[in-house]
């Protein structure tokens, strides 16, 4: 059985994840420099006709 890599998380990527634990649901735009994200959008309101 292969081992499981230990990965670190930078701490942009630890908001990240805290930011889409704390959403429950949704959607979120994630903009990404240098393998970081840089930005997170959360998408507010959406209108379907």
């Amino acid at each position: 059985m292969a081992q499981k890599e230990d990965i670190r998380l930078t701490e942009k990527e630890e908001r990240l994840i805290r930011m889409i634990r704390e959403l429950g649901f949704g959607e979120i735009h994630i903009y990404v420099a240098d393998s970081q994200p840089v930005r997170a959008e959360e998408i507010k309101k959406s209108v379907k006709f």
